[in-house]
């Protein structure tokens, strides 16, 4: 295996080592964690550093084995976990992950923050008279004894058989670690057994453990402080601890022995049951620490793939689903649809097709989780340089998305977060004055809706000023001073390019180009975004995203003599309509009345280009749609022709971006068709136009039916 394959590996398994430590840490800040979870977060820390080693990263190695020294503090019971140290250890965890990143893609790290995060451990590690031990790269040397120093006289105590296995290795672990550790609680002797290593080393497999050692404690601890020292290592390695056991009237020689053949989990899990300190007999274990929940769970098999090589194997799909509407196609034109067994074969391949598409579609999906645990991050970054005190609360972590919308969906999420902050979460002052807490809180949220992925972002805040919202879009000229807007209108002002309700630029804030981009990788991503704001309550982002950005459910539409496809997930429904239900309002465009309410009619048709509409509405079809610059409208095709899943093609790579079409598909036929951009074609709709509130407006004007 190459060097950068293995430096892969590396990094791969610093992702889940990242998982363990943010959750670990998230845990301890909400107040959840207990023994266990601060020697998962431990063993993530002392994994990274040890593998971290193995490629010369220095500086992730040396932040990584200061943030272990006060883990382990804290682990001995020398540290009180409090607001303070939780704060710092936060910290800690962001710059370890982010040296880790640095060290990925090759950048340079941010020492400001590597030396910030070091001072503050720092001060947990001063000791007055035992200065901490610097860290050095050295490697292991075992001052190792001979059989002959331990023959002789053995008093009560314990044997200890240590075979560590090849995995203990792997994550970074040693054993010279454990035998200090166990010198620490008694008089430790020990001989290696090197009978397994092989005659010709250079026919050995370096991978491989092949030592093994037999210790001799002597010790008055009991059971459960022996049992402790191994209790993060037990499922790497195979231990058999003896407990002798000696009479008043024997010789140590003639000593009882006890054999115990458990993991020190289970002694100390065994223990945790009976209670602490619940008795004086030499049987009775003393507690250490608790058992690992991790060993009590069955590891779910994982295989890690090339992404590309997913990718290939996503366009196979698509061109499966393609070659299933040809050959549906085929069988339509040769007449051959009424042939009951070739209609069930078909309908076996389609359900098929689509079960091997949902299928690789799964396995490029991944929880939002990752992307919530880097948000926490940057929430603890803004609310350090603003003065707020703020926490995230998330939900839904475990909602499962495209990767791809994923690694893009960071920026956009990053630059609302700060806003959500900066803007929106009051200082201490004008909370209390608010009656709300000193601690703002922002709400971070993931969702499966209709075939989409819902994300909120929601803050209890002060909520959007509106009035201060519509006279900066007025001195900066974005907006008429006359303009009569709706409240949703002005909240849609936020993503004007240049647009800032910041009095002054920061390093946050100010210079107009956040929301802005927003808005344009949702866009890019074939999603929206919507707001809603309560002054004094707070607001809320909505973004609506598709779950892949390969294949998707459309609606095939003919549209002015041209075939078309209309997204399933932003149809609400398909409507006939009637005369009656059509009105003209002046010289605008026409609105449909819908169970009482009224929406603006968009003809795609001329939307798209085309001079004049060929028929009256009444004989067209309309689609209800929801878009984001509209909550309702409708859209006018000429008929609805079927309902499939489609392949999706780009067309910017080619032709740019074309206002109204968000990409393209190939049809049974092996027809192009293009796919409507919803959201595009209600642009066309003047802003004076009626959302689905605007029924008083519809009083006050002279209506009569188109």
């Amino acid at each position: 295996m190459s060097g950068n394959s293995i430096r892969d590996i590396f990094f791969q398994e610093c992702e889940d080592l990242s998982d363990a430590l943010t959750d670990g840490l998230n845990d301890i800040a909400d107040g959840t964690g207990d023994n266990e979870t601060v020697n998962a977060v431990f063993r993530a820390v002392h994994s990274i550093k040890g593998s971290g080693g193995a490629f010369g990263l220095e500086d992730l190695v040396g932040f990584a084995h200061k943030f272990e020294t006060v883990l382990d503090a804290v682990r001995s019971g020398t540290l009180t976990i409090n607001e303070q140290l939780t704060d710092v250890l936060l910290r800690s965890g962001d710059v370890l992950i982010e040296l880790i990143d640095a060290a990925r893609m090759e950048t340079e790290i941010n020492q400001a923050a590597v030396d910030a995060a070091t001072t503050a451990l720092n001060e947990f590690l001063i000791e007055e008279d035992e200065p901490e031990e610097e860290f050095t790269f050295e490697p292991m040397v075992l001052d190792i004894p001979g059989p002959a120093e331990i023959d002789g006289e053995r008093t009560d105590g314990f044997d200890i058989d240590f075979a560590p296995t090849r995995n203990f290795y792997e994550v970074g672990n040693e054993p010279q670690h454990l035998f200090s550790a166990l010198k620490g609680i008694g008089e430790l002797s020990l001989v290696a057994d090197a009978s397994n290593v092989p005659d010709d080393l250079e026919e050995g497999d370096w991978e491989s453990s092949y030592l093994k050692w037999r210790l001799n404690l002597r010790t008055e601890e009991k059971e459960g402080v022996i049992a402790a020292v191994f209790s993060f290592v037990d499922d790497l390695c195979e231990i058999t601890i003896t407990r002798r056991l000696s009479a008043l009237d024997q010789t140590p020689v003639e000593s009882a022995a006890e054999s115990i053949v458990i993991s020190p989990s289970r002694i100390v899990e065994e223990d945790h049951k009976k209670g602490v300190g619940t008795g004086n007999s030499q049987e009775q274990i003393a507690i250490a620490k608790s058992a690992p929940a991790s060993n009590n769970r069955e590891a779910k098999a994982t295989l890690r793939v090339d992404l590309e090589r997913v990718d290939r194997l996503i366009n196979s799909v698509g061109e499966l689903i393609i070659n299933q509407s040809v050959i549906a196609q085929r069988i339509q034109d040769a007449g051959l649809g009424k042939s009951d067994d070739i209609q069930v074969d078909l309908e076996d391949y389609k359900h098929l097709a689509r079960e091997i598409q949902e299928g690789v579609m799964a396995i490029r999906a991944q929880p939002v989780k990752p992307l919530f645990q880097r948000m926490a991050r940057i929430v603890r970054e803004v609310a350090s340089s603003t003065g707020k005190k703020v926490q995230l609360v998330t939900q839904g972590e475990a909602t499962e998305v495209d990767k791809t919308l994923v690694e893009r969906l960071s920026d956009p999420l990053t630059h609302m977060i700060r806003n959500a902050i900066d803007h929106g979460i009051e200082d201490e002052e004008r909370r209390l004055a608010a009656g709300k807490p000193t601690s703002g809180t922002v709400t971070l949220s993931a969702q499966h809706r209709s075939g989409s992925v819902l994300i909120e972002i929601t803050d209890d805040g002060a909520g959007l000023d509106r009035e201060r919202i519509k006279n900066i879009a007025v001195e900066k000229g974005i907006v008429n001073k006359e303009a009569e807007l709706t409240d949703g209108e002005i909240d849609q002002l936020l993503f004007a390019p240049g647009f800032s309700t910041a009095k002054e630029v920061t390093n946050l804030s100010g210079r107009g180009v956040g929301m802005d981009v927003v808005k344009t990788a949702i866009s890019a991503l074939g999603g929206r975004i919507g707001i809603s704001s309560i002054p004094g309550n707070g607001s809320t982002f909505s973004i609506n995203l598709p779950l892949t950005l390969a294949v998707m459910d459309g609606m095939v539409v003919d549209v002015g003599q041209q075939t078309m496809v209309v997204p399933v997930s932003s149809i609400i429904e398909t409507i006939q309509p009637k005369t009656s239900e059509i009105f003209q309002i002046g010289d605008g465009n026409p609105i449909l009345r819908v169970r009482g309410e009224y929406v603006p009619i968009v003809d795609v048709a001329i939307a798209l280009g085309q001079l004049e509409r060929a028929q009256p509405l009444a004989k067209k079809v309309l689609l209800l749609v929801r878009t984001e610059k509209l909550s309702q409208c409708a859209f006018v095709v000429d008929s609805i022709s079927d309902q499939r899943q489609v392949v999706i093609k780009s067309l910017q790579g080619s032709y740019g971006k074309i206002p109204g079409i968000s990409a393209a598909t190939i049809l049974g036929d092996g027809k192009i068709a293009l796919i409507i951009d919803p959201d595009g074609i209600a642009d066309s709709v003047p802003s004076k136009g009626v959302d689905s509130k605007g029924q008083e407006a519809v009083g006050m004007m002279e209506v009569t039916h188109a």
